[in-house]
């Protein structure tokens, strides 16, 4: 081997494994000096329509589905007075697996049902006075948006990149007429940085599991756990969320009016909440 070609192999192997050692140490601090805007506020330009679809499997203790039931909705934000509002909400059903789902029925009674864009407020007493007292799934509608927005929207100040942030611990969500819900630990983390509907968001992970369920309504008992978690994708521009995704794994005793034992259910929950526009 010529030494000139030698000398050049050698440095070869010295100096580029060090530029690129540099590059990547440079690229990993670009990354963790990363922050979320500070004082970002939600920026509502008009109304802003998400359709929302939750996907309910019932099954029994070996992972049977014996029942699925699909849940679709038109959620309507920046309205006047910071009020939001519900449409087109339909429920599909279709027995076992793989069955196809019947006609969807719309649900009337959330027809234009609106309120202001407050969480807080969707646990008054009187709050759901127009739904039926077991329309639980059309409950979840407006408790899910509104806790996605939560997570997704409330936390910048607290939050940095991939580390946890106990956002909620040991909270009970009393549910009026029917009993509670426990948020054990609801975790917050930031884990990084993507492009939605144009926007460049942060991607906002939340997690909470063990969450205790005490439910008792028109003779039906329900009490067992609850796991939840997801992903939301918020614009950090306006602070619009872009995208956001549910998870929910319900385990619990059931017992339905004239049963004389209860029953064990698992139901799973799947969901997306996608802006119809806006985009």
């Amino acid at each position: 081997m010529p030494v000139q070609f030698a000398v050049l192999l050698i440095l070869m192997m010295t100096i580029v494994p060090r530029s690129l050692l540099a590059q990547s140490a440079k690229s990993e601090g670009g990354v963790a000096s990363w922050k979320l805007p500070n004082g970002l506020e939600v920026k509502d330009s008009g109304p802003r329509t998400y359709r929302f679809v939750v996907d309910y499997n019932n099954a029994n203790s070996r992972g049977e589905i014996f029942l699925r039931q699909r849940l679709v909705g038109e959620y309507t934000r920046g309205l006047p007075g910071g009020e939001v509002a519900w449409k087109n909400v339909t429920e599909a059903t279709a027995q076992g697996e793989t069955a196809a789902y019947g006609e969807p029925q719309k649900r009337e009674f959330m027809e234009g049902f609106r309120y202001h864009n407050d969480i807080g407020s969707t646990f008054a007493p009187d709050f759901f006075k127009v739904f039926p007292p077991m329309a639980f799934m059309e409950r979840n509608l407006v408790w899910d948006t509104g806790m996605i927005e939560m997570f997704g929207q409330n936390y910048f100040a607290q939050l940095k990149l991939n580390e946890p942030y106990h956002a909620i611990r040991n909270e009970d969500a009393k549910i009026p007429g029917a009993g509670k819900f426990t948020n054990r630990d609801v975790v917050l983390k930031w884990i990084g940085q993507s492009w939605r509907n144009g926007q460049e968001c942060a991607v906002i992970q939340y997690q909470a599991f063990f969450n205790p369920i005490d439910l008792s309504v028109t003779g039906m008992k329900m009490k067992g756990r609850s796991d939840y978690w997801g992903e939301i994708w918020v614009s950090l521009t306006s602070k619009q969320v872009e995208f956001g995704t549910l998870y929910e794994s319900v385990v619990a005793d059931m017992q339905l009016p004239g049963q004389a034992t209860p029953q064990l259910v698992n139901i799973f929950r799947i969901g997306t909440l996608e802006p119809l526009t806006g985009k």
